[in-house]
């Protein structure tokens, strides 16, 4: 135990107190460390201090979690971090130890301890104990939630499965924890747990639950970068949208929005949420972070096709019966397009104008005034799309102003009006409503005044008058006549019998002060500033929409303030209560978007497009040679590269004897530069190979010596020399997670294995077995780490058992060098030569699975995306060729717009689908 102890600080490589690290790197080594320390038959095995075969690497003397290291949800929490800016807090910051910790919860624990408010998005968080006590206790019940949302949302990539589920169990969690908290804890169950919760303790630990789902969602987002958080975040966020509002219960219009009934305040503008609304804010919450991240673009790309998606009419073209998801749709999409109108600029708004009338507006009103088609919640589902439409519909007359409502919105105003006069029509045909044909299954066909014949379902005729009453009527019919003034006359043929039905609804509640002639208000101008002496009426102030021109004769004048200064957008509506004031945050009419460093632009929004719109299932990788960035800083040819398993940052060596490390966060529009956030300096020689040992997340560079380093603070942490100058290495090579060794081949052809976690030589073998095969060019690990490959330079390959230190087989696979080699999971090789071949093995198979010849350059660098091989060449080639298909490749020759230089390195990114490109002037470019 001593000696664990010892070794556990010789593992941290720096003291406790000297922490900073990115948000979501550090915690991964840190769970492995606990993970292996419960592991008991290694440290059982090792600690009679004998070798242990049985995995490659001996596993005693295992480090502990130091006990001043806390976790959140799996994340890295300092001991004391300091408020940082909103794109340092979701995207992380390397620094070096004299710099505060930055980590993704910094900005909202700080402001948790200093007793700041929290953001109105999020419920406040307790301290990480208690966070990771909840995590523990309700284990069982995030996997049931889990299994819910996995029927309900479509299979990812293969790549992508890890990041779909974890989407997939935050969201869960964050709806279902949401909808206890709505609930207010919700009833426990005593055989489960040693003692009954209160209330008040269950609401309480649901808010943590549902506060860290949110962060870590946010956090995610911007860590995957645009392209994969609109795959896997931002679609899943939609598709749980609709299930917040599922069934009666989530229709139910909130205590919050008063005793009196939901229509009386007269006002379509009123914040009257349902508790679908309480349950999807988080979920809004989090889509309007991804748009405020990534720019304008993922409302309109992204987020308005799927709302069309959402309100689209059923294929088949007769009536027929809303299902309770559907329904669901429908008051999802028109609440988050209030969302989106609210955030897009005045030249996006009319851009899309047209869409949102035809795409939007008017299929949702073709559902709402269907004489046909009925909710299956009945009458309160129909009310609550019917209140959240024209709130949708007022938003956006507000936004344009009268004339554009002329000219745009004619055709869905007058859609919805004109259902008042149908049903009018209606009520004196009730006679004629009950035909024999009905109950043979054939609905009965009825003309209108209007000169068309319409079908009509009888038993609907209950659910229509209860949502389309004369207070529908009154409340309606007031407020857009202080919007549309005297073109009401002219959009609305009906607007004399919807004016008389709000005179009769006011007569109703006041039948002394009101008359019908009396509804009709004034006519007003077209601003949405408003009189109290005008009877509720906008009084003039020449604005038109927010679009902030001001007409003075024939004149345009832009006036210095068009923001209106007013209690509400509706005002109080006399006879029918104050109506209540708005808050100017949940009710505005037009909100910026805020500039974002990452906002999408140029080559990376075109990018964008064409990712959202690739099917899920596609496995095959696409190259369509689209610069995104680039990163000079290397004044020698880049010799390798390396992106950290994360894929937000990735390293590389060169021959200027420096190793780098960039950031992998998107900026600019393919045009744009990025610095290095850390330089190595410490090589004395050329860098010829850079990685990362991913367990204990620690970086190996070799230059002849083997360097390795701590990539958060840049500090040297072990420098291995070779054995025997006269004998350098040549070739060197990383194990995977959860082994900590290094394996390196010397020039005399001895595969050594070394532990970064303490001194000394762990393993060394002889390859050559009497033969001269010459040099180790290359060396290959697989996915396990039980078996490690070596290339040498006359073509000849050996494999090798770690386990047992065997040689199980030794082969002449080239004619040439042994330029690269990589394992692929099954037990396959993949190795190129510079005899022009590209060459598909199985590890105990004598001949190859498949051959590749490249015609005129040999394939010196390459990478692995699934079930295929991508390639390059020094003719800046990069070719695509299937591991399991016959013989056949793509190959693009690489633009000199795109990329100047020769290729010397290739990367792939297989989550992000980018490529590395490192070339001889020292510069990398990323490309798609």
């Amino acid at each position: 135990m001593e000696a664990s102890q010892e070794e556990s600080k010789g593992l941290a490589g720096a003291p406790e107190d000297e922490e900073s690290e990115l948000p979501g790197a550090r915690p991964n080594s840190c769970a492995f460390r606990e993970e292996i320390q419960m592991d008991g038959e290694p440290a059982a095995s090792s600690g009679l201090g004998l070798p242990d075969y049985t995995s490659g690497v001996s596993f005693h003397d295992q480090a502990y979690l130091p006990e001043t290291e806390d976790f959140q949800a799996g994340l890295y929490v300092a001991e004391s971090p300091q408020p940082q800016e909103a794109e340092s807090v979701s995207l992380g910051r390397l620094s070096d130890k004299s710099s505060t910790s930055e980590t993704s919860l910094g900005e909202e624990r700080a402001a948790d301890e200093g007793g700041a408010p929290v953001d109105k998005s999020s419920l406040r968080s307790g301290d990480s104990s208690q966070d990771l006590k909840q995590s523990e206790g309700s284990e069982e019940e995030e996997e049931e939630e889990e299994a819910c949302v996995v029927l309900e949302e479509e299979e990812g990539d293969g790549e992508q499965d890890e990041i779909t589920r974890a989407s997939e169990l935050t969201l869960s969690d964050t709806v279902l924890s949401m909808d206890t908290v709505v609930a207010r804890g919700g009833e426990t169950d005593g055989e489960e747990e040693e003692g009954p919760l209160t209330e008040q303790s269950e609401g309480k630990e649901q808010k943590i639950l549902l506060d860290t789902a949110c962060k870590m969602v946010r956090w995610l987002s911007a860590k995957l970068g645009p392209t994969v958080a609109s795959r896997y975040v931002a679609r899943n966020l939609l598709r749980l949208l609709t299930s917040c509002y599922v069934g009666p219960t989530r229709q139910q219009f909130t205590a919050s929005s008063g005793e009196s009934p939901p229509l009386s305040a007269g006002n379509i503008y009123q914040k009257r949420p349902v508790l679908g609304d309480v349950v999807s804010g988080p979920v809004l919450s989090c889509l309007l972070h991804i748009a405020h991240l990534y720019g304008e673009p993922v409302l309109t790309y992204q987020y308005l096709p799927y709302i069309s998606y959402l309100v689209a009419p059923g294929s088949t073209s007769g009536p027929s019966r809303l299902n309770s998801r559907k329904e669901a749709g429908l008051l999802a999409a028109v609440t988050l397009t209030q969302k989106i109108i609210v955030y897009l600029s005045d030249t996006t708004l009319m851009d899309i104008l047209p869409r949102i009338s035809h795409e939007v507006l008017l299929p949702v009103l073709s559902f709402l005034t269907s004489l046909v088609t009925g909710f299956p919640s009945g009458a309160q589902a129909r009310t609550v799309l019917c209140v959240k439409t024209i709130s949708l519909i007022a938003l956006i007359c507000l936004r344009i102003g009268q004339e554009m409502v002329q000219q745009h919105l004619s055709e869905p105003v007058a859609t919805f009006f004109q259902v008042f006069s149908q049903l009018h029509e209606l009520r004196h045909q009730d006679l004629k409503l009950d035909p024999v044909g009905h109950i043979e299954g054939q609905l009965p066909e009825v003309a209108f005044s209007d000169g068309q014949r319409r079908l009509v379902d009888p038993s609907l005729l209950d659910e229509l008058q209860k949502v389309f009453t004369l207070e529908m009527a009154y409340t309606i019919y007031v407020p857009f006549s202080c919007l549309l003034g005297d073109i009401i006359r002219k959009i609305i043929p009906n607007h004399e019998l919807v004016g008389e039905l709000a005179g009769l609804y006011l007569e109703s509640i006041s039948p002394s002060s009101r008359s019908p002639a009396s509804v009709e208000p004034p006519v007003p101008s077209t601003g949405p500033e408003w009189d109290p002496q005008s009877g509720g009426c906008p009084r003039d102030d020449g604005h038109s929409g927010t679009f902030g021109s001001v007409l003075v004769g024939n004149r345009i004048q832009i006036p210095d303030d068009s923001q209106p200064e007013s209690p509400g957008l509706l005002g109080p509506i006399p006879g029918a209560g104050s109506g209540g004031l708005r808050s100017e945050e949940d009710h505005a009419l037009k909100r910026e978007l805020p500039r974002s460093a990452h906002g999408l632009s140029g080559n990376w929004l075109a990018y964008w497009q064409y990712e959202i719109g690739v099917s899920q299932q596609d496995a095959h990788f696409h190259f369509h040679q689209i610069r995104l960035q680039s990163f000079p800083g290397h004044s020698g040819a880049v010799k390798g590269v390396a992106p950290l398993s994360s894929e937000d940052f990735f390293l590389s060596g060169s021959k200027d004897r420096t190793v780098r490390l960039w950031p992998l966060y998107n900026s600019g529009d393919g045009t744009a530069e990025t610095a290095p956030r850390l330089v190595y300096a410490q090589h004395r020689k050329s860098v010829f190979f850079v990685g990362q040992l991913e367990a204990p997340q620690y970086v190996v560079s070799c230059d002849g010596a083997v360097h390795v380093w701590d990539p958060f603070t840049g500090k040297t942490l072990r420098v291995m020399e070779p054995w025997d100058s006269r004998v350098p290495l040549t070739a060197v090579a990383v194990m995977p997670a959860p082994h900590t060794s290094i394996t390196m081949a010397s020039s005399d052809s001895t595969l050594r294995f070394v532990d970064c976690r303490k001194p000394g030589l762990q393993h060394e073998f002889r390859l050559g077995g009497g033969l001269n095969p010459g040099l180790v060019r290359s060396l290959a690990v697989s996915p396990s780490g039980r078996s490690v490959v070596a290339g040498f330079s006359s073509g000849f390959m050996v494999l090798l058992d770690t386990r047992t230190g065997l040689v199980l087989r030794g082969w002449p696979a080239h004619e040439g060098d042994i330029l690269q080699i990589k394992a692929v999971e099954g037990s396959v090789l993949v190795s190129s030569s510079s005899d022009h071949s590209l060459t598909v093995w199985k590890e105990l198979e004598q001949k190859p699975t498949h051959h590749y010849k490249s015609a005129s350059d040999p394939i010196h660098t390459f990478d692995l995306y699934g079930s295929e091989v991508v390639t390059g060449t020094v003719a800046n080639k990069i070719g695509v060729c299937s591991l399991l298909e016959p013989p056949s490749q793509a190959t693009t020759k690489l633009s000199s717009e795109n990329f100047r230089g020769t290729l010397t390195s290739l990367a792939l990114l297989p989550t992000k689908r980018h490529l590395l490109l490192g070339s001889d002037n020292g510069v990398i470019r990323l490309l798609a």
